[in-house]
């Protein structure tokens, strides 16, 4: 046998060197990690730091492993400060955790309220402090305030440390100051001046006057949106090729304000060419549809037009039932001849039906309280102005939001449509306290509790009480919309008012008579058709109309006093024949019809349609009071010029007696009483003061008169001074008008709530039969001038002295020219004097048909004490006795 035999000690070295190699193969070196340590972990366990990186114990050490494990620990952002070294293969890492955030606070900002900037940070109390949120949320501070219009703001975050590794973080906000547009410049217009374009624009140039506005805020939103304004105008006035080539907002060098440049190229303007229509809709021809388009060939190109006929070609298709009917305008452009033809295409669809009706959002209100609104039912053929009529009177319930609309979605076939009223529901209940002044009611308390929804079924319960200077009531009421679920409306009411009249001694507001009333009505209201209705209503009441004795009536006994006697009556010297008639009890029992038109968009704030309002009340169903009353109302409303709303409203009303009141001809008595007639002035016709229109006496002071103890009698008349006073009688018939502009305001001016309009009112009552003044008695003898002797007690004779005695109430004597001079007092048979002696004139004026006109403007300002009403008003037209008025507002508060 062939073969190599090695030594016993060869063996041997050979296995030493097997198990050395082995030995190296895993024993460690300078390089290799043999431990690895986390020093400074407190809320983190070691392990799962080690979790974060990719170093692991048998790994060789190297730089970039190290750096990459520096690198995935600061990626977690769990630690403020890592570092790594090497002992030999016994790797330490030293960490430093960031912080636990204690709280975060806000300092610097009075612009922006807290409320609004704490839901932009991201950053929140209990979470781990990173400096990239801190960042994040100091760039949504900053995009916040330039949201606001201050570019200029800053926001410095600063971190407050507190012990157990917690920290405040404290934002320190620079407002800074509102960055205004200074300039608005632009570049390539030929056909149209700046200022022109500028009046497009919803950007405006800061100017000193539009402290109330906020549209010369810069707005980087607002820029882009006035380029789509610009555009829109010069494409209604046929520049088709215009564009906007560039924008620029560049700040000014102080940082503080922008200048605005446009570059605009205006392009050719061109003219309505051949404009037809074509559709594929069956009775929705092309010859019907062609002559009804608002553009002629030959008029300039207007893009606002085209957009206008094709909603109204999609509305028409609506009527005949085509929800879904699609209209595309085709366009020619022939830039030889510089026209524009169009052929508006009516797409084939089918006629849609009603699948379903959705009602979302209602939590109070009945599901049935909505859907009776609906014109249209569930199986019904579609109609899109029934839709659009539908959302009107939903939202005239005045129970969910004014942007209401109702979506239309398609239904489970082509030919079905689901309509989707999304409403958002309001507060319909009120509690309300209110304090206010006047300029004429002066002080105003009220208090009142209403529910417009009661029990979500649409019903209107109202309580309330009111007082003032000069009037005070107390109401209870009760409207059911839907009676037993059918169209029918009832309701009911019960008051007590109590008004105290007055009248003028020159600017001094004096109480003349006092009206009680007590009483009720009940009311029932049906539709005749979508727009009219028509109602009717009996009410029952008791008047009580009084003077004070104490200044109106006789002194019959002369103790003294005025109204201490049952023989004491009302003394017509003193309040005047018209009066006097006016006192006593009586009872009204009276039924009414009226009859409604009304086709408004809206009844709480209409900005489109019109209202007509007839109505005849006949009073003799029993009672003392026998008439026949009849009004007419009308209002229309447009919009016109964009956003301006005009309203034009006319009424009139005539009052016609069924009793005969006079006694003898002559008597001054008229058939329709004082408290029963139309009475005109403010609020009603504004530039005239309160009942300032129409027939009224006015009383002129001349000389002083005496009381039994010689005193200067000061009571409506002030004798001393020489004033006057002036009582409203009203009369038989009226009319008003009014023609009113509202004009909008910039975001601004509507976030403040202010509405302001300019306004023409013209209006006159007249048509009642003349008092009889103090004028018109009779003298005890012909030319007899009387006079007081030195006492002031006794009434004699001013030629023989004698003392002048007469069983009648009043005498006066009368100048060659017929003119008063003196009143004298009457003495009874017994030659005991009334105790009343003044020198004065009554006149009667203003029973005129003539009409009384005024201009002025006024602002309604929902303001954060209440609304409140300012007006301005001249009077152009009157009538001698007209009580005129330039100045008044109305203010009140809700607590």
């Amino acid at each position: 046998m062939c073969g190599t035999i090695l030594s016993g000690a060869a063996v041997s070295s050979q296995a030493q060197a097997q198990e050395a190699a082995q030995a190296a193969s895993v024993a460690p070196t300078d390089n290799t990690i043999r431990s690895i340590v986390v020093n400074g972990a407190q809320r983190l366990e070691p392990t799962t730091v080690l979790s974060y990186m990719k170093l692991r114990i048998g790994q060789t050490y190297t730089q970039e492993s190290a750096d990459q494990a520096l690198k995935d620990l600061f990626e977690t952002e769990l630690f403020k400060d890592v570092s790594i070294r090497n002992d030999q293969g016994a790797v330490i890492i030293e960490v430093v955790e960031n912080p636990v955030i204690n709280r975060i606070l806000l300092e610097g900002n009075k612009r922006i309220k807290e409320d609004k900037i704490y839901p932009e940070i991201r950053l929140a109390p209990r979470q781990i402090f990173t400096r990239s949120k801190v960042r994040a949320d100091v760039a949504r501070i900053v995009e916040l305030y330039k949201r606001k219009g201050r570019f200029a703001a800053n926001v410095e975050p600063k971190m407050v440390q507190l012990d157990q590794n917690r920290v405040d973080i404290v934002f320190e906000i620079n407002e800074g100051p509102k960055s205004k547009v200074q300039q608005i410049n632009i570049i390539g217009n030929e056909e149209f001046s700046d200022g022109k374009l500028r009046g497009e624009m919803v950007t405006k140039q800061s100017r000193f006057y539009r402290f109330f506005s906020s549209s010369d805020t810069y707005d980087p939103d607002r820029l882009a949106f006035d380029q789509q304004k610009l555009r829109q105008f010069y494409l209604t006035e046929g520049y088709a090729d215009f564009r906007v080539i560039s924008a620029v907002a560049e700040l000014t060098p102080d940082k503080r304000d922008f200048i605005i440049t446009y570059v605009v190229e205006e392009g050719d303007r061109y003219q309505f060419g051949e404009v037809t229509v074509e559709s594929e809709i069956r009775d929705f021809t092309a010859e019907f549809l062609t002559p009804q388009l608002p553009m002629k060939a030959g008029d300039f190109y207007n893009a606002k037009q085209v957009e206008d006929t094709v909603e109204r070609l999609s509305e028409t298709a609506g009527l005949f039932g085509y929800a879904f009917a699609d209209v595309r305008p085709q366009f020619t452009r022939n830039k030889d001849t510089l026209t524009m033809d169009i052929l508006f295409q009516v797409a084939e669809s089918d006629r849609v039906y009603v699948e379903r009706i959705d009602i979302n959002g209602n939590t109070l209100t009945q599901d049935k309280v909505v859907r009776r609104e609906f014109r249209l039912n569930e199986g019904d053929a579609f109609n899109s102005f029934q839709v659009k009529r539908s959302a009107n009177r939903i939202k005239s319930l005045g129970f969910f939001q004014e942007d209401l609309e109702i979506e239309q979605k398609q239904g489970s076939a082509p030919d079905r449509i689901i309509l989707e009223a999304n409403v958002e529901e309001k507060a319909t209940g009120e509690l309300q306290l209110s304090a206010g002044f006047s300029s004429v009611e002066n002080f105003i308390l009220q208090a009142s509790v209403r529910q417009r929804n009661f029990r979500g079924k649409g019903q209107e319960l109202r309580a309330s009480a009111s007082y003032s200077s000069y009037s005070q009531s107390i109401e209870l009421g009760f409207t059911e919309p839907y009676l037993f679920d059918r169209n029918i409306a009832v309701g009911a009411d019960v008051f007590r008012r109590d008004l105290n009249s007055f009248n003028y001694v020159n600017s001094d507001r004096q109480t003349t008579f006092e009206q009680l009333t007590t009483g009720f009505q009940i009311r029932a209201g049906v539709p005749i058709t979508e727009y009219l209705s028509a109602s009717l209503r009996y009410g029952l009441s008791q008047d009580d109309v009084t003077l004070e004795p104490s200044l109106f009536f006789t002194d019959s006994n002369s103790d003294g006093i005025r109204g201490n006697s049952p023989a004491d009556v009302c003394e017509p010297l003193l309040a005047g024949r018209y009066l006097c008639d006016a006192l006593g009890n009586r009872t009204t029992s009276s039924i009414g019809a009226s009859l409604i038109y009304d086709d408004r968009d809206n009844r709480i704030r209409p900005t489109r349609g019109q209202s007509i309002v007839g109505s005849v009340d006949f009073a003799g169903l029993g009672g003392s009071v026998k008439y026949l009353r009849g009004r007419l109302n009308a209002s229309k409303h447009w919009r016109v010029l964009g956003d301006f709303i005009f309203t034009a409203s006319a009424e009139g009303g005539y009052i016609h007696p069924l009793e005969n009141r006079s006694t003898t001809a002559g008597d001054g008595i008229d058939d329709v009483r004082l408290t029963d007639r139309f009475f005109l002035g403010e609020p009603q016709i504004r530039g005239f003061d309160i009942r300032g229109v129409g027939p009224r006496v006015v009383r002129s002071s001349t000389i002083p008169g005496l009381d039994t103890n010689g005193n200067p009698i000061n009571v409506i008349v002030d004798a001393s001074s020489g004033t006057q006073t002036d009582d409203a009688i009203g009369g038989r018939a009226y009319y008003l008008g009014r023609a009113e502009l509202e004009i909008p305001l910039g975001s601004g001016a509507r976030e403040l709530g202010l509405r302001p309009s300019i306004f023409v009112d013209v209006g006159a009552v007249f048509n009642v039969v003349q008092p009889l003044l103090l004028t018109d008695l009779q003298t005890q003898s012909s030319g007899t001038v009387a006079t007081r002797d030195a006492t002031g007690a006794v009434i004699r004779d001013a030629t023989t002295g004698a003392i002048i005695t007469a069983t009648g109430p009043l005498y006066l004597s009368l100048d060659d020219t017929g003119q008063a001079v003196q009143v004298v007092d009457a003495v009874n048979a017994s030659g005991v004097a009334n105790p009343i002696a003044t020198n004065f004139t009554e006149g009667f004026f203003g029973d005129s048909p003539k009409p009384r006109v005024s201009v002025g403007f006024g602002v309604n300002w929902n303001s954060p004490f209440g609304p409140f009403r300012i007006d301005i008003a001249k009077a152009l037209l009157k009538e001698p006795g007209d009580d005129t008025k330039l100045f008044t507002f109305n203010v009140g508060t809700q607590f």
